[in-house]
C-alpha cells in the first residue's frame, strides 16, 4: 500500500468590522460603497528592480518590530525574468496604473507579462504587511486581519486577475511544460527543481515557476522532538542555488526558471503561493503542479503528457497523491498500476469546520492498463492538465492562510467546468512526506499574526469554499462578514456541470455531513457520466477484481 499524504493542521473594511450586527444595516451600505469606489492604483509603491538570472524577491519584515520593506540584495547581468532596465520597469508601471481603465474590448491589448505580475505581487504583500503591522499594537481581531487583506486583495490582486484573464499569454502548441512549485522553507527545493531538469526528457522544454518562501534573518527552527523551538541559520536560497550550478545555470539564463521570493512572515499559506505561482506561467503548453520536496522517474514529463494524451476526455487531469519517495522505485513502479484517490471525509476537528479532507492513495488495480482510470479528485502534490485551464479554473486569490480545503474545491470546480479527472496509470512522481524537525507553515504562521487569529480567520475563508460546495451553515445570508463572498462568482463552479452531481459521483453529502463509498472509483470504472468508454476497463482481469473486492466489502 503506497504512504499517504496526509495534511495537518493546528490547532478595514477597516474598524467597522467590529461592529458586526448592531450596525448591520449601515455596515452593508458602506460595504457597498467602498466595493463601488475600490479601484486599483499600482502606481504606488511599485518596486523597480532586477536582479541576476531573473529572480524577483520580495522579502517583508515581519510584523512586531523590523520596518517593512522589499529586500533588493541584487542586481547585475544575467538573462531571466526581471533583466529588464528601470525605464522599462517604469514602463510597466505606467502599463499596469492603467489596468482599471483598460477598455474591455480592445482586444490589441498585449499580453500581461511575467514581470507585471511579479510588479503586481511584490506591491500587494508590502501593502497588506504595512497595514497588518499598523494593527498590530491596537486591539484587533480575526475580523480586522481578514478585512485588511480583503481590501488590499480588492485594491491590488482582483482588478490585476481581471486584467489578466482577459490578456494572458498565448499558449504554445511546443510541448511545452510549466512545473509550478510553491516552496515553504524547504531544505529539499534544490534537489526537487535539479531531479526535475536532469530526469526530464526534453529538459529545454521545461519552465519553473518557483515562489520561494524562505526565513531570511532572525529564523527558528521548526517544532523539535521536545516541543520547543530553537534558532536556526537562514534558509539555503533555493533559487539561487540551482541557478549557480552547472546543470541550472543555463535554464536560468535561458528565462526558464522564474521565481517569486516571499520572507516567511509574508507567507499566506500553500494555496496563496500556488496562486502566486500560477501567474509566473508564460504561455507552456502543459501545466503540472508538485511540492518543492519531490522526486522524479525517468523521462516523467513526457510520461505525465503521454497519459493526458491517453485520457478518454476532452478535458483531462491527472493526478493522485503520490507514494513516498523512500518507498518507490521508479523503474519497478512503471510496470504497476499507480495508487488512486477513491474516498474522503467531513473534517471532524473544531478549526476544520468540517471541511472535505481527502483520504489515502490506495493500490486498487492489480494490473497497469495504458489507459488512465478516473478518479474523483485532485491532489495539490501531483497534478498535471493542459495549460488552458488556467482561464478555465483561475486560482483565487481571496483564501488567504488556508491549508485544508484547496482539492476539494479545485477538484469540483474542473469538474463543473467540463473536466474529468483520472489517476496516473503508473506513477512517475514521489512525495518526501516526512519531515521531523523542519519547519512548517502551520508551525509558524502565528508568529506574525496573533496568537490564534491564524485558525479563526482561517474558518472564516473555509465558508466561501463551503459555500461554492453546498454546505448550508456558509450560505451567503448565514456568514458574516459578507466580504467573504467578494468576487466568488469569478472562481466559483462551472456551467457545464452541476456541483451537486460531482458531489454526489464522488460520495459526499454536506448537507448531512454523511460519506458513501464510491464502488466506481474502488473498482477502476468510470462514472455514471462516462460510462460510454467502460470498453475501455471492461477486461477480464477488472470484473475478476471487480467482483472480488464488492465481494469483501460488502460480505456477499
Amino acid at each position: 500500500m503506497a504512504r499517504i499524504r496526509r495534511k495537518k493542521r493546528r490547532s478595514s473594511v477597516e474598524d467597522y468590522f467590529s461592529i458586526e450586527c448592531l450596525m448591520g444595516g449601515l455596515f452593508l451600505s458602506a460595504s457597498f460603497f467602498f466595493l463601488c469606489v475600490a479601484v486599483l492604483d499600482p502606481d504606488e509603491g511599485y518596486r523597480e528592480k532586477h536582479r541576476r538570472h531573473g529572480g524577483a524577491a520580495v522579502s517583508v519584515e515581519r510584523i512586531a518590530g523590523n520596518d517593512i520593506g522589499i529586500d533588493d540584495d541584487g542586481g547585475g547581468g544575467g538573462g531571466g525574468v526581471n533583466n529588464t532596465t528601470s525605464n522599462q520597469r517604469g514602463d510597466q508601471k505606467k502599463n499596469l496604473s492603467s489596468i482599471a481603465a483598460v477598455d474591455k474590448n480592445n482586444e490589441h491589448e498585449p499580453a500581461v507579462t511575467v514581470e507585471e505580475a511579479v510588479a503586481v505581487f511584490e506591491d500587494f504583500l508590502t501593502e497588506l504587511y504595512r497595514r497588518l503591522k499598523g494593527e498590530k499594537e491596537g486591539e484587533s481581531n480575526y475580523h480586522i486581519v481578514h478585512g485588511i487583506y480583503h481590501d488590499v486583495t480588492v485594491e491590488k490582486l482582483l482588478p490585476f486577475d481581471e486584467h489578466y484573464q482577459k490578456h494572458m499569454p498565448q499558449r504554445r502548441n511546443d510541448n511545452s511544460i510549466f512545473l509550478s512549485i510553491a516552496s515553504y522553507r524547504d531544505e529539499n527545493c534544490v534537489n526537487t527543481i535539479t531531479q526535475a531538469y536532469a530526469k526530464s526528457l526534453q529538459p529545454n522544454n521545461l519552465n519553473v515557476g518557483l515562489v520561494q518562501q524562505n526565513c531570511v534573518r532572525d529564523c527558528m527552527s521548526g517544532v523539535l522532538q521536545n516541543g520547543e523551538v530553537e534558532h536556526s541559520e537562514p534558509d539555503e536560497d533555493c533559487y539561487q542555488v540551482f541557478c549557480d550550478s552547472e546543470i541550472g545555470k543555463p535554464h536560468c539564463e535561458a528565462n526558464r526558471v522564474r521565481v517569486l521570493k516571499v520572507e516567511e512572515s509574508a507567507s499566506l499559506g500553500p494555496y496563496t503561493a500556488r496562486y502566486f505561482a500560477s501567474k509566473l506561467w508564460n504561455g507552456e503548453s502543459w501545466f503540472m503542479q508538485i511540492d518543492s520536496h519531490s522526486t522524479f522517474s525517468h523521462h516523467w514529463d513526457d510520461a505525465s503528457v503521454e497519459m493526458l494524451r491517453k485520457a478518454p476526455s476532452e478535458k483531462p487531469v491527472i493526478s493522485h497523491y503520490p507514494p513516498a519517495s523512500e518507498d518507490i522505485d521508479f523503474e519497478t513502479a512503471a510496470e504497476f498500476p499507480a495508487p488512486r484517490m477513491c474516498d474522503a471525509t467531513f473534517e471532524s476537528t473544531e478549526f476544520e469546520s468540517q471541511i472535505v479532507r481527502l483520504g489515502e492513495s490506495k493500490e486498487w488495480d492489480r494490473k497497469r492498463l495504458d489507459v488512465p482510470r478516473f478518479a474523483p479528485f485532485v491532489a495539490a502534490g501531483y497534478f498535471v492538465a493542459h495549460a488552458d485551464f488556467l482561464k478555465d479554473v483561475p486560482f483565487d486569490p481571496f483564501l488567504p492562510w488556508i491549508f485544508m480545503g484547496e482539492e476539494i474545491i479545485m477538484s469540483a470546480r474542473l469538474w463543473t467546468h467540463g473536466y474529468d479527472i483520472f489517476s496516473p496509470t503508473h506513477s512517475v512522481v514521489g512525495h518526501m512526506y516526512v519531515r521531523r524537525n523542519k519547519p512548517k507553515y502551520w508551525e509558524s504562521v502565528e508568529r506574525f499574526l496573533w496568537q490564534g487569529v491564524d485558525s479563526l480567520v482561517q474558518a472564516l475563508v473555509l465558508n466561501r469554499i463551503k459555500y461554492l460546495l453546498g454546505y448550508p451553515e456558509s450560505a451567503r445570508d448565514v456568514v458574516w462578514p459578507k466580504t467573504v463572498y467578494t468576487a466568488v462568482e469569478n472562481y466559483g463552479m462551472g456551467n457545464v456541470r452541476a456541483v451537486e452531481d460531482y458531489m454526489k459521483m464522488v460520495g459526499l453529502d454536506p448537507v448531512r455531513k454523511e460519506v458513501w463509498m464510491t464502488d466506481w472509483c474502488r473498482t477502476g470504472q468510470p462514472p455514471d457520466h462516462a460510462k460510454d468508454v467502460a470498453y475501455l476497463y471492461d477486461t477480464e482481469e477488472s470484473r475478476f477484481i471487480r467482483g472480488a473486492k464488492l465481494h469483501i466489502e460488502y460480505g456477499e
